[in-house]
Parts: C-alpha cells; sequence; structure tokens
C-alpha cells in the first residue's frame, strides 16, 4: 500500500478507539447522572463526578470529530484537555477506567505531533507569518500592464507575455499557487506524493514562501523553504519532530534565486517587465536572462514554443543538495513544462517537471513531477 493510504488508515484508527474512548465514558455520566443503571462500573459515582464523566466524554467525542474532519490548526488542543481531564476521572475510577489510561496516552502523543505540526511553532505557522509579513510590504493597487512596458523586452519573451494576458491587467506584485505531485532524491529512489502552497512576493525584496506536506514509507514529511530578499533557509521534518534537513548559506541562497527567477517566468509573466533582469535573445525560440538580486546574479535560458508558451527552463546556477542538505554540487536544472491552461483570462502553466543533469551513472532524471491546482494573483 502506498504512504497515503497507510497515513489515512493509521488516522482512522485513531479516530475510532478515540470514539471509542469517548462513548465509554458516557457509562460514567450515566452512572453518576442517574440516567440508567451500569453494573460494569462497581465504584460509586456522584452526580458532580457524572457531570464530569459527561464533559469528558463531550471532549473526546469532539476530539474524534476533529481528528476526522482535519481541518482546524487547534484540534490538538482540545485532544490535550480531553486526554488530561478524562486520565483524571480514570484516576478517580481507577479499579473500573484503568485501561482507559491506554486510550489516553494515545491521545496524549497525538495531541503532542498535532502541536508539532500545526502549532504555533510549526512549519505550518511559519509559513502563515512569512506570508502575511511578505503580502504587507507588496504594492496594493498596482499599475496596469501595457504593451509599452513590452518594448525593452526580446521578441520571444514579449510574446509570451502577451500570450500570458498580463497586458492589461495590473501589474504582478505576488502570486499563491497549490499544486501536487510527486518528488525523489535520485533516479533509484522511491517517489514520494505530496501537496504543497507557496506564496511569492517580487519587487525589491523577494519573498518567496513554500510548505510541502508528503508520505515516506507511509510516515508525514514536511518541507519548508523560506527565502527572504537574499537569504534562503530549507528544513525537512519527518513525523514534524525529527529533523532531517537544515540546510542554509550561499550556495543555499544563490540556489534558491535561482529558483525564484523559475517562479517569476514560469508562474508570474506579469512581473516579468518590472523584474531585474538583463535580456539576450538568442534566436526566434531561445532567450537569456540574468537575474541580479543583490550580491547573486544568476543566469538562465528560456525555451518558447510556435505557440509562443514558455515550454523549458535551464540554468547552470543551481545546486544539488545531499540527502541532508549539508552539502550541495553544482548540476545542471532545468523544469521543462509539459501543459498549459486558460484560466481567469489568463494562460497559466498546468503541468511541469524538474530535471537534475547529473554526471553518470546517474545521467539526467527527473526528481519532481509537478501539476498546478490553482493560482491566484495580487491576493490580498
Amino acid at each position: 500500500m502506498s504512504g497515503p493510504v497507510v497515513t489515512e488508515m493509521v488516522r482512522w484508527v485513531v479516530v475510532a478507539v478515540v470514539a471509542g474512548h469517548g462513548v465509554v465514558h458516557l457509562l460514567g455520566a450515566a452512572k453518576g447522572l442517574g440516567w440508567a443503571a451500569v453494573p460494569q462500573l462497581t465504584e460509586p459515582i456522584g452526580a458532580w463526578a457524572g457531570g464530569a464523566w459527561l464533559v469528558a466524554a463531550l471532549l473526546v467525542l469532539t476530539s474524534a470529530a476533529l481528528l476526522a474532519v482535519g481541518t482546524t490548526t487547534w484540534w490538538w488542543l482540545v485532544v490535550l484537555v480531553a486526554a488530561v481531564l478524562s486520565q483524571v476521572l480514570v484516576v478517580t475510577s481507577w479499579s473500573d477506567a484503568r485501561y482507559g489510561t491506554i486510550a489516553n496516552v494515545l491521545m496524549l502523543l497525538v495531541a503532542g505531533y498535532g502541536f508539532a505540526s500545526v502549532g504555533p511553532t510549526s512549519f505550518d505557522a511559519r509559513w502563515d507569518r512569512q506570508v502575511s509579513e511578505a503580502t504587507a510590504e507588496v504594492e496594493a493597487s498596482p499599475s496596469v500592464l501595457t504593451e509599452a512596458d513590452l518594448a525593452p523586452l526580446p521578441a520571444p519573451l514579449a510574446a509570451y507575455v502577451r500570450r500570458s494576458g498580463a497586458v492589461g491587467e495590473p501589474r504582478v506584485t505576488s502570486l499563491s499557487a497549490t499544486f501536487h505531485g510527486r518528488i525523489r532524491s535520485g533516479p533509484g529512489e522511491a517517489w514520494m506524493s505530496f501537496t504543497g502552497k507557496q506564496v511569492n512576493t517580487f519587487g525589491s525584496r523577494p519573498q518567496r514562501a513554500f510548505l510541502m506536506h508528503a508520505t515516506r514509507s507511509g510516515l508525514p514529511v514536511t518541507v519548508l523553504h523560506q527565502y527572504v530578499g537574499t537569504t534562503a533557509t530549507m528544513e525537512v521534518t519527518l513525523a514534524s519532530v525529527v529533523p532531517m534537513v537544515d540546510a542554509a548559506g550561499p550556495t543555499m541562497d544563490r540556489g534558491e534565486t535561482v529558483t525564484v527567477f523559475n517562479d517569476l517566468v514560469v508562474l508570474a509573466p506579469g512581473a516579468i517587465a518590472d523584474a531585474a533582469v538583463t535580456w539576450t535573445p538568442v534566436d526566434e525560440h531561445h532567450v537569456r536572462g540574468e537575474l541580479t538580486n543583490g550580491a547573486h546574479t544568476v543566469s538562465a535560458v528560456l525555451t518558447f514554443d510556435d505557440d509562443h508558451d514558455l515550454v523549458d527552463f535551464v540554468s547552470d546556477d543551481r545546486s544539488r543538495a545531499s540527502a541532508d542538505g549539508r552539502s550541495f554540487v553544482q548540476q545542471e536544472w532545468s523544469t521543462p513544462l509539459s501543459a498549459h491552461r486558460d484560466q481567469d483570462g489568463r494562460r497559466v502553466v498546468s503541468a511541469g517537471q524538474g530535471m537534475w543533469s547529473a554526471p553518470e551513472p546517474e545521467g539526467r532524471f527527473s526528481y519532481l513531477d509537478l501539476y498546478l491546482d490553482d493560482i491566484e494573483y495580487n491576493a490580498p
């Protein structure tokens, strides 16, 4: 079975255990409040204790519901409170309820995982904070991109921007995208399926916030890329608690500048005319660009088809990270684009790959298959 299937199975087993635990609590409430005789419970339970058992039951059942729905970021707090109250009651009726401790330990572990995965120190929370700060810096009402703005651009690039539907629309100062796909670390490694989201802002202090949720051997893997100004970091955790990668430094900064360049031309044609890029025409289907951001200058060659769609981006300035993110090897990096679609009056990419050109025996291989689910420009 695939990782996502195993993860879902584990989640539903936990939901079933927690829900069953909540139902058992109703027995204590029924006895204490005089709703029914419960011969299975031999220890006395008064009315006040019965009310406490009822509150605990409701909290535990609510925990099961929140785990099943999975739509809030504070569910772990409800699970924590439910587990603590439940265990206090278990201790007061130890001979009858001691086995409930097993379920409560499980709930405490789940609450701990919830805090790590979506709590205030989690990658998700850090992504949210960066997005809020980044979007607060961009111009709220950018001017309209005109045909005159395309005049300095090489003809193939201008045709691409025109084809994208950006002319006559507000200049792109930010974008928000969601996507899914699969990723691997090498040609002989297993693929990991993932979902992700990112926000980019453009201008004098570009930012990129990229968050990916994947699965590896049935366990959740979370990846956070952050690029602020000219500084980049990449962090990866297993099950939100075990650090796998913590990469930073000048090589990382330079490599992520290439990624920001790629995001600009692939996802935000409406921001190209204002970008700090020096463009050089190569031929009717190719353009070379050099992006400068702070001390970093990176270059790439863009390829366009006869319909003026961008179909490839190739750069020698990005480095491939080792499995632990502690070392980097410079390799040719490309992102061939295989499909485009029309969305809300704009032409956007809908599918593409990430490829490394490594020395033999690996050779050139795809490490990323990506499908764009949605994209929005200049979102508040």
